[in-house]
């Protein structure tokens, strides 16, 4: 398939495109809004001449927080321009920079040359970053066509998405060719986009900037004060977080095997999509005496779970936690940030499915600072292991933490070399 036959197959599939949003507005009604961006039309208004940031949904918004932060300081008289697909992304972007009047945002219209052109028209960026491998070969040309440098910022590969890439060569290999900086997080994620046609001057290993997370130092103290008033500094206290459906029976199974042995242990269950949190406290509270973090009610002595649905505070919620527990991983999903708990210096625990985060896993599991359960029996068992060996527990979050410390660097590497391109 080259460009020309994608191009046209993504007109024909525009009403699958339509129907899809419908869909995904019954459950989470703001699809069904600012609809007209996504095909670059009622964009609103923007300063032009900055730089362009493209990060998907919200795991990827918070990823390039701190480099649009960066870039903000560095470049104090251009604009950025973030993008992103979800409505939840475009939230997370909105909250984390209220308060810059130099961010711009809209979704990003679909990958059709018209559309691709008509938005970087009213753009106009001189530079181009879309964060991991969020890769559409239009917009990929269109910014080649204008002469718009572009540079994929902490890149991931996995084998099967660098195979998937392979089976469509003529699509694939044009577009990594256009490409002027791909920065990626391991010699071997680079290996595979040579292999897939990228041109080797343009290929840099930086490592992983999620490696660069900085925690607010009035983290921890808001999180031992609520505890406080929770009367909660001696229960046990694990959260779950970012699970996705099919994760949460097995979860809330493993907490009750859990609540046998140490029955005043609380969980906090956090879903990573925010139309699954009515549904999920649904099969909480039906269990078990749950409340909701957005609800602001107190936990108290007889509560078993807190619902996590609120939006922007995962990392407050993991300093809650004396253990924590990784979703997207018990099922194939690939699993999500395990960092986050490690920089945190929790002990962290996910399923086997961690394609996504094979490098960071092994890095973290060749510490000491990772272990992986298949089922509910094997988490709760790991859970109550940590609950009474509060010295391995400790053991597991300090190494965690200093294979964070060992890995940092990454972002002043990938900004030294998006400011060649500028």
């Amino acid at each position: 398939m080259n460009r020309t036959l994608y191009t046209l197959l993504f007109h024909l599939g525009l009403p699958l495109v339509a129907l899809r949003l419908y869909l995904r507005s019954r459950k989470a009604p703001a699809y069904a809004k600012r609809i007209g961006e996504r095909f670059a039309i009622n964009l609103p208004a923007m300063r032009k001449g900055g730089i362009w940031v493209h990060a998907v949904s919200v795991g990827e918004s918070i990823a390039a927080a701190p480099m649009i932060r960066a870039l903000l300081q560095a470049y104090p008289q251009l604009p950025i321009t973030i993008t992103c697909m979800t409505p939840t992304g475009s939230e997370r972007v909105q909250a984390m920079f209220a308060n810059e009047p130099r961010i711009q945002h809209c979704y990003l219209p679909y990958d059709l040359p018209w559309a691709a052109g008509r938005f970087l028209d009213h753009v106009q960026p001189k530079l181009a970053v879309i964060m991991e491998t969020e890769l559409w070969p239009n917009h990929i040309h269109q910014c080649a066509k204008r002469a718009i440098p572009v540079a994929l910022a902490n890149a991931r590969l996995s084998e099967r998405s660098a195979r998937g890439y392979a089976r469509f060569a003529k699509l694939t290999r044009p577009m990594l060719a256009e490409m002027s900086l791909i920065a990626v997080q391991t010699e071997t994620e680079a290996q595979r986009f040579r292999q897939l046609g990228a041109r080797p001057e343009s290929v840099q290993v930086t490592g992983s900037i999620k490696f660069d997370l900085r925690i607010d130092e009035q983290l921890l103290p808001r999180a031992r004060l609520l505890r406080e008033q929770w009367q909660a500094t001696q229960r046990p206290l694990w959260i779950a977080a970012s699970t996705h459906e099919g994760e949460d029976e097995v979860i809330l199974a493993a907490h009750r095997q859990l609540l046998e042995h140490h029955a005043d242990a609380l969980l906090i269950l956090v879903p990573r999509h925010p139309e699954r949190f009515n549904s999920v406290f649904e099969l909480c509270a039906a269990q078990f005496p749950t409340i909701r973090r957005s609800s602001g009610d107190p936990v108290g002595v007889d509560t078993a779970v807190m619902l996590g649905d609120t939006m922007g505070e995962l990392l407050f919620l993991y300093a809650l936690a004396d253990i924590a527990f990784v979703g997207g991983s018990l099922v194939p999903n690939g699993g999500h940030n395990l960092l986050e708990p490690a920089a945190l210096s929790l002990p962290v625990i996910s399923g086997p499915h961690l394609f996504n985060f094979l490098e960071i896993a092994t890095m973290l599991r060749d510490a000491g600072a990772l272990q992986e359960v298949d089922d509910a029996q094997g988490l709760a068992a790991a859970i109550r292991r940590l609950i009474e060996l509060p010295q391995d527990a400790r053991r597991m979050g300090e190494a965690g933490r200093a294979v964070m410390k060992a890995n940092q660097g990454a972002l002043q590497r990938l900004l030294e070399g998006l400011g060649r391109l500028l």
